[in-house]
């Protein structure tokens, strides 16, 4: 139970790490560059892509202590954001431009939509036979017998 509220903590705080990294990527190709209105969802999914890499780099590694392979777990990843992307972006299409709600509350909204449905993708299926397998997770076990 401790390790697991750990896990969750873990989880949480590199997702507050990726999701600045996401504002701060919008903001920037928001308002330097201009990407406003129609063109919304090109700063949304530039910056949740920069956020995901980040994401599952730190999770993997700190996180799910997983030594499954990079290649497979981040193609689960990607099966994830080919759902989550195409939906995430139509709605904040939407939202943004037929309904003129503010894109950083958009935005926020669909941080907290990503935060809980990733937390549980990653743990019942990306790492899911891999979770405290990599040699830090495994020289940690050792050390506690």
């Amino acid at each position: 139970m401790k390790k697991e509220l750990i896990r969750i903590i873990k989880f949480t705080l590199f997702s507050i790490s990726a999701g600045v990294i996401q504002l701060l990527s919008e903001t920037l190709l928001l308002e330097v560059f201009g990407l406003k209105g129609n063109l919304s969802w090109i700063a949304y999914l530039i910056a949740l892509v920069l956020s995901v890499l980040w994401n599952f780099t730190f999770n993997r590694k700190f996180t799910f202590q997983s030594a499954n392979n990079v290649p497979v777990a981040m193609l689960k990843v990607a099966c994830f954001y080919a759902v989550f992307t195409p939906l995430s972006t139509l709605w904040t299409h939407y939202f943004v431009v037929t309904l003129n709600v503010n894109e950083y509350i958009v935005l926020i909204g669909t941080m907290l939509i990503n935060f809980v449905t990733e937390f549980i993708y990653d743990k019942f299926v990306v790492f899911r036979n891999s979770i405290d397998t990599n040699k830090q997770a495994t020289s940690t076990a050792n050390d506690n017998k």
